[in-house]
């Protein structure tokens, strides 16, 4: 599916962020305008045109996104790599029932653009493992995302 343009998640992506994966998520620094990228995993998507991560209360990127809503979403799906653009707001200051402080972002989607360069396919999507108590991160990861697919107010 090289070079598709959309408006929405696709299918693969959609169900794709249906749970915990690894991303890459990129803001516009605050203070230089230089792009601003971090790893997260923590990611969900309740419908076609929305993107929900949960991030570290003092996160750079929350200061970021005050400043600059516009970021982007890299993943690894369906043999491609694809960037997905929106306007991120800080939905969330605190998830409750998390034992950590974590924002939740929404992302209203604008753009999705499949970004795999010509006559190539990513063969194994990156994988990650957690390297603190196996328990305690399922635990932790369990109550993220259930914080992410809650419903908020606007």
């Amino acid at each position: 599916m090289a070079n598709r343009n959309e408006e929405y998640l696709l299918p693969d992506l959609f169900g794709a962020l249906q749970k915990e994966r690894f991303a890459l998520f990129s803001t516009v620094n605050a203070d230089t305008g230089a792009p601003f990228m971090n790893t997260v995993s923590w990611i969900f998507a309740p419908d076609e045109k929305t993107i929900r991560i949960a991030i570290d209360s003092r996160s750079k990127m929350i200061e970021n996104i005050n400043k600059n809503s516009f970021v982007s979403v890299a993943i690894f799906v369906a043999e491609s790599t694809y960037t997905i653009s929106g306007k991120a707001r800080i939905a969330v200051e605190r998830l409750e029932d998390v034992p950590l402080k974590a924002s939740m972002i929404e992302i209203t989607v604008t753009e999705v653009r499949d970004v795999m360069f010509y006559g190539s396919k990513i063969v194994k999507e990156p994988v990650h493992e957690k390297t603190y108590d196996r328990q305690a991160a399922l635990k932790l990861d369990r109550q993220v995302m259930s914080a992410l697919k809650k419903e908020i107010s606007s």
